[in-house]
């Protein structure tokens, strides 16, 4: 009671808001008897609004925003509607969301306060777009960057002690040499080495305070990176699947780890050694302001010479990606076709188109790994000049210009170097950031080829949210395949009602496949009508239309797993026994009890260790499991042996009670008990009708049933004649 409570009050406000959700489409913790208010906002947010689950006192709720319902989450698990308040009185009007139709009751802050301790969740629309929505793109991921603030803050303050303290040990060095070894008073250095050792203590410290900082930094940073790819995958259509190649999809998306790496390595530690830089670059100049300019003009060449090669970077670096993702392609294909590749013995073609991807991935990272080398060779020399150049440019400084004249000493010196190591260090790294920068440009724009595609977000999170009876209708439906000039479906009209069991026939490519595409929203850029109960399927809410449907497709795929789970993969809150009830219906329980472990036996990658039929019926099971209003059965018994067919077939009938089937099959025996059967022909409805009604005025239908019936007419034939001379 208190679950159907606290889900019932949030599809109320929801609804308030637009938005129709499901409280049967809710999912949570297993663990938890009642959706805590984490599973509640992740609910709500998945489904485009704006949520929130704090905490407020009485005041604050009497002063909430005026217009909108709140939920208030009560002590008992249960919740509750706040639809209005009366500050002069003091009251606040409280719903209770089972019973809607009853007005709400003023209570006061004493009542609430027995069964309310101060939670609610708050729901409004998103007034922007969320990160999750927001094109993946450089600007994406420094925003996520900028959610670490605190973080970023404390990494920060501890970067600003370590540089301060920096400072100190050049210093000491520099009076070490030109005080203590001057005048060998040892008190000082002892008192000097004292300094040293508490500095270099309480650097280690903040040293590893920041580096665990940066590694916690960096785990979130992986972690929300990794859900946001996983998701936006699973938003992605299957179309969009069905047209790229896997080995290059997963290609593009492993970019994402090098992105990752560069954020969490070498932006972050770049940024870091900045803010050192602006601190320790003052005491360079006032040390010495020669030495200085030094520093500064050969860290300035390097970046001038790094942003000379990067045009040559950016060239060879877009033409190794390409050749890597042609091999992970063919890598990936050839591994989920090795059944193929063995019965077809062509390891050897394989082998060799393999090794013209290595050698042609080959040939392109040698070619960027000696851009990048030149690169490095150019600018080794203003790198070592910064260590040592300088060095000599001062010691000649020193011995040459008259004492006193210039202010450095053989120990300031030192101490300069000391400071400059630590100065060009940054400079360097600043210099060489923009090649990293355009490395991961490159990455960034191949996960974005992924991730950017037009989603189904929105169609899943908006819409309607109907209770099918099943009445199917196709008002001059068309609609072609994305790259191709014909039609698919050529203005197609039929109507069937509630509770018909339709048959689709027609040769190969004649459209019925496409139809049942059509039904599960695969493809919705089609033109005409196309309703189920009178609602457009374009305006029906996404999620909710593919869970009213059951589909059988010809090839289905199991997970890894066990049996039983793979059957309530839809509806993972189910008990076993509807398992062995669904199993029973779809003709799949016998095998299952010959099963080592029956409906526990573990299902290999592939369904390696099932036959075909098995995997079909195990797929008819997980679809009827949840007792769909609408079931497409695509070829589904195609790969069924005779005696598993004919037991599949026994129960279509009792499978069809109370819900509209949709069977494609090229076999027509299988099809004699519908009660309509669609002939399709070019993409275009031919007829419609009953079997008996089809053979006698559908020259098509009455041509592919005599293909398919022959033999048993002659044996027909040969029967009636061997009765007749008999006789």
């Amino acid at each position: 009671m208190s679950t159907q409570s606290r889900l019932r009050a949030v599809t109320a406000v929801a609804h308030h808001y637009g938005t129709e959700l499901d409280h049967l489409e809710f999912r949570s913790d297993r663990n938890e008897i009642v959706p805590s208010p984490a599973s509640l906002v992740a609910w709500v947010r998945g489904a485009g609004l704006w949520a929130k689950a704090t905490r407020v006192r009485w005041r604050q709720l009497l002063r909430l925003e005026e217009g909108a319902p709140v939920v208030l989450l009560l002590a008992n698990g249960g919740a509750a509607l706040l639809t209005g308040r009366n500050l002069e009185k003091g009251v606040a009007f409280i719903a209770n969301p089972l019973t809607p139709e009853q007005a709400p009751i003023a209570v006061d802050e004493l009542r609430l306060s027995q069964v309310w301790q101060g939670d609610v969740l708050l729901i409004r629309r998103e007034r922007r777009t969320t990160l999750d929505e927001a094109p993946f793109s450089f600007s994406w991921l420094m925003q996520l960057v900028l959610r670490e603030r605190r973080n970023l803050r404390e990494v920060l303050v501890a970067s600003l002690s370590m540089s301060v303290l920096q400072i100190l040990p050049p210093f000491l060095t520099m009076a070490a040499i030109d005080r203590v070894m001057t005048h060998h008073t040892l008190s000082t250095l002892a008192l000097i080495s004292l300094m040293l050792v508490l500095v270099t203590g309480y650097e280690t410290l903040l040293g590893y305070a920041r580096r665990e900082i940066v590694e916690v930094m960096s785990t979130r940073l992986d972690a929300r990176i990794n859900v946001h790819v996983f998701r936006r995958l699973l938003a992605l259509p299957v179309e969009f699947f069905e047209r790229t190649p896997t080995g290059e999809t997963t290609h593009k998306i492993s970019q994402i780890f090098k992105i990752r790496d560069f954020l969490t390595g070498k932006l972050v530690s770049t940024i870091l050694d900045v803010f050192t830089l602006l601190i320790l670059l003052p005491f360079l100049f006032w040390m010495s302001t020669a030495l200085a300019w030094m520093v500064l003009a050969a860290s300035f060449c390097i970046g001038l010479t790094v942003l000379w090669f990067l045009p040559a970077i950016r060239q060879v670096y877009a033409q190794l990606i390409a050749a890597e993702v042609k091999k992970g392609s063919l890598l990936v294909e050839t591994v989920h076709g090795m059944r193929t590749v063995k019965s077809l013995a062509i390891e050897e073609t394989r082998k060799q188109e393999w090794d013209e991807r290595v050698a042609e991935s080959g040939h392109a990272r040698l070619a960027a790994g000696r851009i990048a080398n030149w690169a490095q060779t150019v600018t080794t020399p203003l790198e070592r000049f910064v260590d040592r150049g300088v060095l000599m440019c001062g010691a000649y400084i020193v011995l040459v210009a008259p004492a006193g004249t210039t202010g450095i000493t053989t120990g300031s010196l030192i101490a300069f170097m000391m400071l400059g190591g630590r100065v060009a260090s940054p400079l360097i790294g600043l210099a060489k950031l923009t090649q990293d920068i355009e490395e991961v440009r490159t990455s960034i724009s191949q996960v974005s080829e992924v991730l950017n595609h037009p989603t189904e977000t929105a169609a899943t999170r908006g819409g309607l949210r109907p209770k099918f009876s099943g009445q199917i209708t196709f008002d001059d439906v068309s609609f072609r395949y994305p790259g191709s000039q014909a039609l698919a479906l050529n203005r197609v009209n039929f109507s069937i009602p509630a509770g018909t069991m339709l048959g689709l026939v027609g040769r190969s490519g004649s459209g019925k496949s496409t139809i049942a595409r059509l039904l599960q929203g695969i493809n919705r850029d089609y033109s005409g009508r196309l309703k189920i109960d009178g609602s457009d399927l374009r305006e029906i809410n996404l999620t909710h239309l593919r869970r009213s449907f059951g589909v059988v497709m010809q090839d289905n795929f199991l997970f890894r797993g066990t049996v039983r789970e793979n059957i309530i993969a839809g509806r993972p809150g189910l008990t076993l026994d509807d398992v062995v009830q669904a199993a029973r219906m779809s003709g799949a329980e016998e095998f299952i009890e010959r099963l080592p472990h029956g409906y526990e036996t573990w299902i290999e990658e592939g369904s390696a260790n099932l036959s075909g039929g098995q995997r079909q019926r195990l797929a008819i099971a997980r679809a009827l499991i949840v007792n769909p209003r609408l079931l497409i059965l695509d070829e589904a018994t195609s790969a069924l042996d005779p005696e598993s067919e004919a037991l599949v077939n026994a129960n279509l009938l009792r499978i069809a009670k109370d819900r509209t089937m949709v069977i494609v099959s090229h076999r027509l025996s299988s099809l004699v008990d519908c009660d309509q059967i669609l002939v399709m022909d070019k993409g275009a409805a031919i007829d419609v009708g009953p079997h008996d009604e089809l053979l006698e005025r559908c020259a098509i239908y009455r041509q592919l049933w005599q293909q398919q019936n022959r033999h048993s007419e002659r044996s027909r034939q040969t029967q009636l004649k061997s009765i007749a001379a008999g006789e």
